[in-house]
C-alpha cells in the first residue's frame, strides 16, 4: 500500500515496507502562543522559520494549520501555504477544519497535498471527500463520528471501514486514504495507549491503509514527556503507524523514528541513522 504525496518539484512515499515518513507538526498555532499571536498579525515570517527549521531536522512533510480564532481562516491559509512553498520543497498536508479553507489551500498547492482531515461523520464525509477527488489530493481519516471518538478498537475500526467506503464511493483510491486511530491521554484514561496499539493493528491487518497519528496526544497532561512518546512511537510502528505527526526539532524524538527503522529493518546498513547521527554529532567526542 503506497500513499503518494508531491510538491512541485518532490516525492514521498508512504507505505509500511518503507522507513517511517515524518509530518512536521510544528505549523500550527494549537498550543503555541508566538505562533498564534503573529497569525493574528498577519505575520508569516514565523510559519517559513518552522518549515525550514523541521525540514532541515528531517521533515518529510510538512502540517500546514493556522486555526486562530478571529482569522480569515482561508485567506491566511492560502498565503501560508504559498510562502511555504517558496522556501522549502516537501509535500505538504493542508491542515483545517474548514472546508472552505481547505479548498483555498487545495486551490494554491502545487502538488498532491495530504488533506487533515476527514471523519465519520456523515457531514464531513460530505463536504470534505468531494473536494479530495476534485484536486486529487489524499486524506487523513480520523476513527471518530456523531457519537465522538469510540473507547474500543472495535468500534474505531468500523468507523475507518466506513471512512474508506465513502471515499471509494467518491472515487478516492484507497491508497489515498491514511486512517489516523487517535491517540488519546493516557493521563485522563490508562487504557488509551493499549487501545490505540490495537486500533493499529486491526486497521493494518483488516484494511492494509497506511496510518497516522499524533504521537504526544498519548503524553498529554504528564510529566518527561519526550521518552514517553518516542517509546509510544516505536510500539505503534510495530503495530502499523507508517506516518507519525511529531516534532522532527527534538532530537529525541527524530532519533526514536530513526532507530525504529533500524530495528525493523526498514534502514539498509543503518546508513540513515547513522548520517544523522554524524550529521547532529559532527565532532566524534560529542
Amino acid at each position: 500500500m503506497e500513499t503518494i504525496l508531491r510538491s512541485a518539484t518532490e516525492t514521498v512515499v508512504i507505505s509500511p515496507d518503507r522507513p517511517l515518513v515524518i509530518i512536521g507538526e510544528r505549523i500550527n498555532p494549537t498550543g503555541r502562543k508566538k505562533l498564534a499571536a503573529a497569525l493574528e498579525q498577519g505575520n508569516l515570517k514565523l510559519v517559513q522559520e518552522e518549515a525550514v527549521k523541521q525540514v532541515k531536522e528531517g521533515a518529510h512533510v510538512l502540517d500546514v494549520n493556522v486555526g486562530v480564532s478571529g482569522i480569515d481562516e482561508p485567506r491566511v491559509l492560502k498565503e501560508a501555504i504559498l510562502m511555504v512553498q517558496e522556501v522549502t520543497q516537501v509535500p505538504l498536508c493542508i491542515d483545517s477544519a474548514l472546508p472552505k479553507a481547505l479548498e483555498a489551500g487545495l486551490a494554491a498547492y502545487q502538488g498532491k497535498a495530504l488533506v487533515n482531515s476527514v471523519n465519520g461523520e456523515e457531514r464531513k464525509l460530505k463536504d470534505i471527500l468531494p473536494l479530495v477527488k476534485e484536486y486529487g489530493g489524499a486524506v487523513v481519516g480520523l476513527t471518530m463520528d456523531d457519537s465522538g471518538i469510540p473507547k474500543k478498537a472495535e468500534r474505531r475500526l468500523e468507523i475507518a471501514e466506513a471512512i474508506l467506503e465513502a471515499a471509494l464511493r467518491v472515487g478516492i483510491a484507497e491508497e489515498d486514504l491514511v486512517i489516523d486511530p487517535l491517540a488519546m491521554a493516557i493521563s485522563a484514561d490508562h487504557d488509551m495507549a493499549m487501545e490505540t496499539l490495537k486500533t493499529l493493528r486491526l486497521i493494518r491487518d483488516k484494511l492494509g491503509l497506511n496510518q497516522t497519528i499524533g504521537v504526544s496526544n498519548i503524553s498529554f497532561g504528564l510529566p518527561d514527556r519526550h521518552p514517553i512518546n518516542s517509546l509510544f512511537l516505536a510500539l505503534a510502528a510495530m503495530n502499523g503507524l507508517t506516518c507519525p505527526i511529531m516534532d522532527p526539532t527534538v532530537w529525541e524524538m527524530r532519533r526514536a523514528a530513526l532507530i525504529t527503522d533500524l530495528l525493523m529493518a526498514k534502514d539498509e546498513y543503518c546508513m540513515n541513522f547513522i548520517s544523522a547521527f554524524r550529521e547532529k554529532h559532527p565532532n566524534p567526542q560529542d
